[in-house]
């Protein structure tokens, strides 16, 4: 824009001077005083003056600005430094703004890089925390099993495991920790390591949980805590006993009498405090042939109805009900209905606000089976449903 305004304040400079020349040559010295044209070639000769004072308030720090935000846009500098030295006050607000914006963009994309390799390392976490979770090579003799957890986020608190202990023991539990996440998942990966490690050396589930937590309380935040619910199955003597650390009911179906009971697991979460040893403690469950026992995490007794603005919850004798409803009461099946029960009660593709884990075991007196690829396919009577376990980005009823 400058370059044409030069042009034209020449072409006015040189027409000024032709005629100025030709009024001095001809003695029309009155004339210069008294002709109004004569008066406008006098201020057509100050335009390069205002041309200067132009230049110097906008033209040069719009200029300055443009090359500025164009190495921005393209990389070649992120360190703005303009300085606001323009003639007009009015441009220094402008270029003020603008350098203030950059630099604002310039965290932006240093975020969003960091985002981006943070997103990888999640990614990866979440890769580990599917590998620690996934469980069909652990097989408990004469346990029938179905189970499967998804986290609300990338990574999330929930876990669920299945441990081989000593003299023909096996360990099962499930765990919520505190909100979820990265904070979550890492308090979860340490108190599923501290666990596996604690099985070989201690028989009791009080005694693994309560030295899982002496390790555990020193190195957490003070307001992060695991609430779970610890199954000993004792293999050779046929016998199933439970710890409690401040997680949601143990509900058992007993065949003999079609009757599901609820049985509080109680006591202290894990991080609650600092020697948990005399608040733990071990009891047995009377756990006969083709009778069944199920483990959840809060994420399916707080699923909320259709919408966050209803907070009507499915709470436990919705879970109640779907063991009762369930014709042949197989791991599987029992663990569908739960299932089919809770989609429908939190609606198609409806927000998950916790991680949800669900743990289904059954008596059956001979070889264990573990079921954690539940069939993706639900009938078509519940096409409306959502299969919360499957995590994807494209879920498909089939």
């Amino acid at each position: 824009m400058h370059i044409i305004i030069s042009i034209i304040i020449g072409i006015l400079f040189l027409i000024d001077s032709v005629f100025l020349f030709a009024f001095a040559g001809f003695g029309m010295t009155g004339l210069v005083q008294n002709s109004p044209m004569v008066s406008a070639i006098f201020i057509l000769l100050q335009l390069p003056i205002i041309y200067f004072v132009l230049y110097k308030a906008y033209i040069q720090p719009v200029q300055v600005l443009n090359q500025s935000i164009a190495k921005f846009m393209t990389g070649i500098e992120e360190d703005i430094n303009i300085d606001a030295n323009s003639w007009s006050k009015w441009m220094n607000y402008v270029i003020s703004f603008f350098v203030k914006s950059l630099q604002i963009l310039k965290v932006f994309k240093q975020e969003l890089r960091d985002g981006r390799k943070l997103r990888s390392e999640v990614e990866i976490a979440s890769e580990i925390q599917k590998h620690v979770l996934t469980k069909t090579d652990v097989v408990v003799p004469s346990l029938e099993i179905a189970l499967a957890t998804v986290s609300a986020s990338e990574v999330g608190g929930d876990s669920v495991d299945i441990i081989p202990g000593k003299d023909n023991n096996y360990y099962i539990y499930v765990g919520d920790v505190t909100g979820h996440g990265v904070p979550s998942w890492f308090v979860m990966m340490m108190v599923n390591s501290l666990v596996s490690a604690f099985v070989t050396s201690e028989l009791s589930s009080a005694r693994v949980l309560s030295e899982t937590n002496r390790i555990m309380k020193p190195r957490i935040r003070q307001n992060m805590m695991m609430s779970c619910v610890m199954l000993r199955w004792d293999d050779k003597a046929k016998l199933l006993y439970y710890t409690g650390a401040g997680h949601e009911y143990l509900l058992v179906y007993k065949a003999d009498t079609n009757k599901v009971f609820k049985i509080k697991s109680g006591w202290v979460a894990l991080g609650m405090v600092r020697d948990a040893s005399k608040a733990l403690l071990e009891q047995q469950i009377l756990f006969e042939k083709n009778d069944v026992i199920v483990l959840y995490s809060d994420g399916i007794t707080e699923a909320r109805y259709r919408s966050e603005q209803n907070w009507l919850l499915f709470g436990i004798d919705r879970i109640v009900e779907s063991i009762m409803k369930t014709s042949v009461k197989t791991s599987e099946n029992i663990f569908r209905q739960i299932t089919i029960d809770l989609s429908a009660f939190m609606g198609y593709k409806h927000k998950q606000y916790d991680d949800i884990t669900l743990f289904v075991a059954r008596y059956i007196e001979k070889d264990g089976v573990t079921i954690t690829d539940i069939p993706e396919k639900i009938d078509k009577t519940h096409l409306t449903e959502w299969n919360w376990w499957i995590k994807s980005s494209d879920e498909k009823i089939l």
